[in-house]
């Protein structure tokens, strides 16, 4: 009774020791599920079935491309499971080690007053000191949550491959298009050439010249055209659809107003938002929790338990003695001397905790210079789109009309109308080029800073919401 007693209680230390989840816990694990929600949009499936996503639709636009690599990319899933996997750990990391149970058989009896002893049962069950297994968890914990922000950087970097991959093909439609409009203009002006060739009031140079000018534009347009293949390859590789799977073209890329905020905000949300700094935070936690847990290496771990031993009844024992069974209760500790590993893990662990304070510091000084550079060229295609929209092109076209009047007129020559028109080719390209670094470099730093540079409706959604809200 007194045996079935102390194995009762020894069993429900160790429930209450290693059982527990902590809140900071069922915290991680809700995040994990909200992750998952969030990033796959569908039912929580189990992991040998396909993830929801669909195939991609007729004209596919860009959210759906993301929402499709989101589902569907390789190293964003495995991402994901090593971030599943680190919270897994979490749960061995505070659990207690296994009991050990011990049977011993007599193979020659022991003889006692009561009867001879013929074998033997016993449990065991060891302790950490105390903390130690709290500092497990810790550990464990914050490396988990490293994990997740881990798993936040690789879905932020594939959506920007995603989204630079489609703004380059957009661009490449441009081109196509701007393009084959000047082959045909140049087609046009060879025509204009012959006929004042043909009535004495050109010379022939100017037809070669026309002809020259419209061979380089289609070894041009041949040369953009070849490009598709790698350029839906690339994107194609971020959606895990097979390199020649056919895309459609582009038709436009997403003009929101957004409100810019100033440098100063923009950088107080990389240190407070980005996730690759975020996870380094975790791990330098983890880090400051290892120098703890390697100080406990000085104490003992306890180790309790109980023999119970099964005895035969007596012939020469009263009645009331007679076969009763013995009961051990033992307690041991582990004798920690060797003070010189202790130190060694010690400095080991202030080394691994400075080593993340550095690597902190360098990845924050990394992330600031590359939003630096992409604030510059983010508002220096803000400033060529403008220049180019509202003043270039519009002049550009204005010249090549009256370029085009005067060697009507036999007032302009026509080299100075192929130079018109080269001039007009030149800023279309560079304003469509302009157009998709904008965006690309957008998408580059909310990839950086970790979230969306924040929204303001257009005139026209306003004026909506207004006659709406009357």
């Amino acid at each position: 009774m007194v045996g079935r007693t102390i194995l009762s209680l020894l069993l429900a230390l160790a429930v209450s020791l290693g059982g527990c989840a902590s809140s900071r816990e069922r915290q991680a694990f809700e995040e994990l599920q909200n992750r998952r929600q969030e990033v796959y949009q569908g039912p929580i499936e189990t992991d040998t079935q396909q993830r929801p996503g669909g195939e991609l639709p007729a004209e596919p636009s860009l959210r759906n491309y993301l929402a499709y690599a989101a589902a569907h990319n390789p190293k964003l899933q495995a991402a994901f499971s090593r971030y599943k996997a680190a919270l897994e750990a979490v749960v061995p990391a505070r659990t207690l080690s296994d009991p050990r149970f011990t049977y011993r058989y007599f193979i020659r009896e022991v003889e006692t007053r009561v009867g001879p002893q013929e074998q033997s049962f016993g449990l065991a069950q060891t302790f950490p000191w105390f903390g130690k297994l709290q500092a497990r968890s810790d550990i464990a914990l914050e490396k988990a949550k490293a994990s997740g922000q881990a798993f936040e950087t690789a879905r932020l970097k594939l959506f920007y491959q995603v989204k630079h991959a489609d703004y380059e093909y957009y661009y490449l439609a441009q081109a196509i298009a701007v393009t084959k409009e000047n082959i045909e203009l140049v087609r046009y002006l060879e025509q204009v050439a012959r006929t004042k060739y043909k009535v004495a009031a050109a010379g022939h140079q100017d037809v070669i010249r026309a002809q020259v000018e419209q061979g380089k534009l289609e070894d041009q347009l041949r040369s953009l055209q070849d490009l598709r293949r790698p350029i839906m390859a690339k994107l194609n590789a971020a959606l895990n659809r097979p390199a020649g799977a056919e895309l459609p073209w582009p038709t436009e890329i997403p003009q929101e107003e957004r409100i810019e905020p100033s440098d100063e905000q923009i950088l107080t949300w990389l240190r407070q938002v980005n996730p690759q700094l975020k996870a380094l935070d975790h791990r330098i936690a983890a880090e400051k929790r290892a120098i703890e847990l390697a100080g406990k290496d000085y104490f003992p771990d306890i180790t309790v338990g109980v023999d119970y031993i099964d005895t035969a009844g007596a012939i020469a024992a009263s009645p009331s003695d007679s076969g009763k069974d013995p009961v051990v209760v033992m307690a041991s500790i582990n004798l920690p001397i060797w003070h010189d590993k202790y130190r060694a893990n010690q400095r080991r662990a202030r080394a691994r905790y400075l080593a993340a304070l550095k690597e902190r510091l360098g990845a924050e000084n990394t992330l600031l210079a590359e939003v630096h550079l992409a604030l510059y060229e983010f508002r220096d295609a803000q400033r060529k789109i403008n220049l180019y929209r509202n003043s270039l092109i519009p002049k550009a076209e204005q010249s090549l009309k009256v370029t085009q009047a005067a060697f009507m007129t036999d007032k302009a020559s026509f080299l100075d109308l192929i130079d018109a028109q080269r001039m007009l080719l030149e800023f279309q390209l560079l304003y469509e080029r302009s157009l998709a670094n904008h965006a690309q470099r957008l998408a580059q730093l909310e990839m950086l800073i970790g979230r969306e540079l924040p929204r303001q409706l257009g005139q026209d959604q306003r004026l909506k919401g207004e006659s709406e809200a009357k």
